[in-house]
Formats: C-alpha cells, structure tokens, sequence
C-alpha cells in the first residue's frame, strides 16, 4: 500500500509511483494498493514494467481494508481475551 489516508478516510494521491512500483516487484508483491487519482501515472508506465502486478484502486478507506483485510482465520493464533474471573 502506497498513499496518505486524512482524518475523515479519504485516500490521497502520492509521487514517486513508477519507483515504488519497480521497488515492490523487486520485493516480490503482487498487488498494490494506490489511490484511484494515481491511476493517471499507471497509465504512463511501460506494459514492461508491469507485468506480473495487479493494482487496486481506492478512494477511501473502507476501499482500502476491504482489499487488505481478509475474513481467515489465523492457525494456531494465541487468545488474547479475558474472562472476568482473570482481571483484577
């Protein structure tokens, strides 16, 4: 995920998009998060360059946990909950 997100939830544009496109797939990733007004400078990039990647567009933030939130569950995941009869 790449952006700035402001107090009410909306996700804003950022530079630097062909750098850290190329910084992720050296790193790996497949999906990229970037705000919906960054599609502009996808667009200016070579095909080349972005094979391989897949981008998701946002405009707020519910855009942007629907993407990087999953409904799994973890295995073997520690509990952290108390009942009343631990808390003092």
């Amino acid at each position: 995920m790449t952006g700035e997100i402001t107090l009410r939830g909306k996700v804003l544009p950022v530079g630097g998009i062909r750098e850290k496109i190329l910084a992720a797939k050296r790193a790996g990733i497949k999906d990229i998060i970037l705000c919906q007004e960054n599609k502009k400078d996808i667009e200016e990039i070579p095909a080349e360059y972005l094979k391989g990647v897949t981008f998701h567009y946002a405009s707020d933030i519910q855009d942007v946990l629907d993407f990087a939130l999953l409904n799994e569950k973890v295995k073997n995941h520690i509990n952290f909950t108390f009942d009343d009869e631990n808390v003092k």
